[in-house]
């Protein structure tokens, strides 16, 4: 059944101008205006973040609807599966962020705009335990593009996460998927059935 709503969820100090939101956004305007597209700016607490986005797709169909997460979106995206069990993309996902994110307690700064300031709160460390998912009920619904030479998170950590699910693990890359355009948005839609 092909996709009608996409959320695209994206990474800690990242916003919808990622260069992947940015190329999804305009693949689905181009070629599937029909598709609801919906990219958020993601609130610095976990849980405000979540609450936003399950108001957000609470009237949206289960069985057509699908989430892209990019890095600590990709947590996200993990859980919004685990709740709706819809079809999901994960891009070099963060697996533990409670753990990596402690070392960022603090004054942040935003990636696309450095005048944005943000606080990420010793508190935001529970609110992400809170949200972390067990395995997946479909995992089958699930695929992960990991790149081996993703420098912020561990690839082997990564695959691991998502046993039965499909799983591109590139030999090199890096954490942003450089090569997103030319390399992966084909299959990207392809899994989603918006060719």
């Amino acid at each position: 059944m092909p996709i009608t709503h996409l959320l695209y969820l994206h990474g800690f100090r990242s916003s919808p101008q990622s260069l992947k939101a940015r190329l999804m956004a305009e693949r689905i305007a181009e070629r599937h205006p029909e598709v609801e597209w919906w990219c958020p700016q993601l609130p610095p607490s976990p849980r405000e973040a979540i609450d936003m986005v399950m108001r957000g797709i609470a009237d949206w169909p289960r069985e057509s609807m699908a989430t892209i997460g990019s890095s600590l979106g990709g947590f996200y995206a993990t859980y919004v599966t685990g709740m709706t069990r819809c079809r999901t993309v994960l891009l070099n996902p963060a697996v533990d962020p409670a753990r990596d994110l402690a070392r960022y307690i603090g004054e942040q700064t935003g990636w696309h705009d450095p005048q944005e300031h943000f606080y990420f709160k010793p508190q935001f460390i529970g609110e992400l335990r809170a949200l972390e998912a067990g395995p997946l009920t479909r995992p089958e619904r699930v695929f992960a593009i990991i790149a081996k030479g993703d420098e912020v998170l561990d690839w082997r950590e990564m695959s691991a996460r998502y046993p039965g699910s499909r799983i591109r693990l590139l030999e090199a890359g890096d954490h942003a998927l450089s090569d997103f355009e030319t390399h992966h948005l084909d299959d990207v839609m392809a899994f989603l059935d918006l060719r």
